[in-house]
């Protein structure tokens, strides 16, 4: 016989919890697990000579977080609305504090395991690189991010060159 709590095991085995966000009009989602904090990057120090998608570091409740700009990371163009109030998903790698400077933060949503796609072949490789796969949602696709290849510096560093 099952119970309520077995049932709940079930779902939650097949499923993730993704945050959705957006950048240049993109939907991404990122896995919940993934994620300490949503901010404001407020107060950003540049890095001299970082690399192009370090936009540089915070202090966040005492600790240094070192803001990535999702949109460089992705070749995506820089946003052009001066008004435009940017957000930040909080996330570690390692020992480090990262925040990812994204343009929105949508809502959180509980995906099937099995609706999970893989990304077409017609999307640019440097996605293909960052993707876990894609979700269908209501005409928008939906581009799970790997927040561990997102962030990781020796890649940007190689992709720059």
């Amino acid at each position: 016989m099952s119970t309520a709590d077995d049932k709940q095991l079930h779902i939650d085995e097949d499923t993730n919890e993704y945050v959705t966000v957006e950048i240049a009009d993109q939907l991404f989602g990122i896995e919940v697990t993934s994620i300490h904090d949503v901010f404001q990057p407020l107060s950003l120090t540049r890095v001299p000579m970082a690399s192009p998608e370090v936009r540089g570091v915070l202090n966040l409740r005492g600790r240094i977080v070192t803001a990535i700009d999702a949109r460089v990371r992705l070749g995506l163009p820089k946003q052009e609305n001066e008004d435009h109030h940017e957000m930040a998903i909080g996330v570690e790698l390692g020992n480090e504090s990262y925040g990812l400077i994204i343009d929105k933060v949508g809502e959180v949503l509980r995906l099937a395991k099995r609706d999970r796609k893989t990304l077409p072949s017609n999307i640019d490789p440097q996605w293909q690189d960052i993707s876990k796969g894609i979700y269908r949602l209501d005409g928008r696709l939906l581009i799970i991010l790997d927040i561990q290849k997102m962030l990781n510096i020796g890649d940007m560093e190689a992709c720059a060159a």
